[in-house]
């Protein structure tokens, strides 16, 4: 005669805060899962765009990655495209958003495929510009912050560029360090303008035509009073580097080529485009 095992059921002798402890794990480790299935299903895009004023140097930097040597340029009037190689076997794609007033707009029309943005400064001219610089980039923080819950934001890098051009003074460290510094620093103050003038019911121009106003967000910031730093910015981390173009060749003390974008170079590999 055949004898059936007896089943014991693992919850056997377990006491009720016992399960109670265990149904808890089990449902906030389902939210988890959830959680985590939800973030990785955001579209994600592919691009680097280069954005920012004209004559602060995208077209420069686009033909320096693609060709690797500066090819003579000018300001350009639509958006230009490359793709550039970042191995052998791996390429990516590069916009160059124009950065005239009445066209840098169409910023907006490839924002959905961007991985990544790079904002591009002159740094010998912002103490000039400042607040045109910001202003631009304001309409850039202000895209960003707007994209749909969907959509994965792209990684923002803010490049001090032409730091080559830049007059040490009295300030101590390298050309890249000071630049980023000076343009660090101008653009939190011009941003942190824009932010108390909303904040107290002013209005600021805008991007688009003349004597326009916009009541334009993405200035949030989770500091102290909520000043403008973008150390503190809510919209999520935003780099800083120093680069430049070489205008024919340029060599270490030790006659190698120097690279003056090898901090982008850097940033592109540490995001994993």
């Amino acid at each position: 005669m055949s004898v059936t095992p007896e089943v014991i059921p693992v919850t056997n002798g377990l006491s009720p805060q016992t399960l109670l402890l265990l149904s808890f794990a089990l449902v906030v480790g389902l939210l988890t899962v959830i959680a985590f299935s939800r973030r990785k299903s955001r579209s994600r895009g592919n691009a680097l765009l280069l954005a920012g004023p004209q004559d602060s140097g995208k077209t420069a930097i686009l033909s320096t990655l693609s060709y690797n040597q500066t090819l003579p340029s000018h300001t350009s009037l639509q958006v230009n495209t490359s793709l550039v190689p970042l191995s052998p076997v791996r390429s990516l794609p590069v916009v160059d958003i124009p950065g005239h007033p009445r066209i840098r707009d169409q910023f907006q029309e490839h924002l959905t495929t961007a991985r990544a943005v790079a904002f591009v400064v002159d740094a010998s001219t912002i103490s000039r510009n400042g607040s045109i610089v910001a202003e631009h980039l304001h309409h850039i923080l202000h895209a960003i912050t707007s994209l749909p819950p969907s959509r994965e934001a792209p990684a923002l890098l803010i490049l001090a560029h032409k730091c080559d051009l830049m007059k040490s003074g009295t300030s101590s460290g390298s050309p890249s360090e000071i630049a980023i510094s000076r343009v660090r620093m101008i653009l939190e103050r011009e941003l942190e303008k824009r932010r108390e003038a909303q904040s107290n019911g002013m209005g600021i121009e805008g991007l688009g035509a003349e004597g326009e106003r916009s009541d334009m967000g993405g200035l949030d910031c989770s500091g102290p009073g909520g000043i403008f730093k973008f150390a503190d910015w809510e919209g999520g981390e935003i780099d800083f580097a120093g680069t430049w173009v070489n205008v024919g060749e340029r060599k270490d003390e030790n006659g190698v080529d120097v690279d003056g974008l090898a901090s982008l170079r850097s940033w592109l590999e540490q995001i994993s485009l």
